[in-house]
């Protein structure tokens, strides 16, 4: 589906930032009441790094994708880190995805060296092609779905992308008045975080604790 479509359906579910942990992933799909052929099922992005298994999470959303009719898969920081120092090269760009907990990720590919990072071979074909067609945000049923919010007072059509992917504070502190609601993730915090016109659902699934989906408009939560 392509990034801005509002069309309406039954139920929307979002899922939060996965982080390579394909059991909380399986297990939260499983739980999910979701109508395969009515309703939408939006990811907002973060599937790799710091958690052991991102190969197993990319396989399991594969799947899903060919499962569910209605599916949008966001662009997280992670993702947009990997495939920008994959087109560009730069070693400053290298070492801001160290950070990011890359190595697990190799790992779950059966590789142990950052070389491959550089021109993404560690990556099946169907793996990469789902990474580059990840998409910024995308709107429907009244909701904004972005993988870390919005920045305030700035249209999102226009918004670069690396500030969309990494905006926090100005946004989380935002008491002014939004056109819609944002769904995001990103930002981790122990429970769900609902303030008005803001719902966020990273739980911090690679740091132990829960993977979240929230489901909408009833706004109800599923955990694994």
């Amino acid at each position: 589906m392509a990034a801005g479509r509002n069309s309406e359906f039954s139920k929307i579910f979002a899922v939060g930032d996965v982080h390579g942990c394909s059991g909380k992933l399986a297990a939260l799909l499983d739980r999910l009441p979701l109508d395969p052929e009515g309703d939408l099922l939006v990811f907002l992005g973060d599937y790799l790094n710091r958690g052991p298994q991102s190969r197993e999470v990319l396989e399991i959303l594969l799947d899903v994708e060919g499962r569910v009719r209605n599916t949008v898969f966001l662009m997280g920081n992670h993702e947009h880190a990997l495939l920008g120092y994959a087109e560009t090269g730069d070693p400053d760009d290298l070492r801001l995805i160290r950070p990011l907990g890359v190595e697990e990720t190799l790992k779950s590919y059966g590789r142990n060296t950052m070389r491959t990072l550089r021109d993404l071979s560690f990556l099946p074909p169907g793996h990469r092609s789902f990474l580059e067609g990840l998409v910024p945000w995308f709107r429907a049923g009244g909701y904004l779905f972005t993988h870390a919010g919005i920045v305030p007072e700035e249209d999102v059509e226009i918004s670069p992308l690396d500030r969309l992917l990494t905006v926090r504070r100005t946004f989380l502190e935002y008491d002014g008045p939004l056109k819609e609601t944002v769904v995001f993730g990103h930002t981790p915090f122990s429970t769900p975080f609902l303030a008005p016109g803001k719902i966020g659902i990273d739980t911090g699934a690679a740091y132990g604790n829960l993977l979240t989906a929230v489901e909408l408009p009833a706004v109800r939560f599923y955990h694994a």
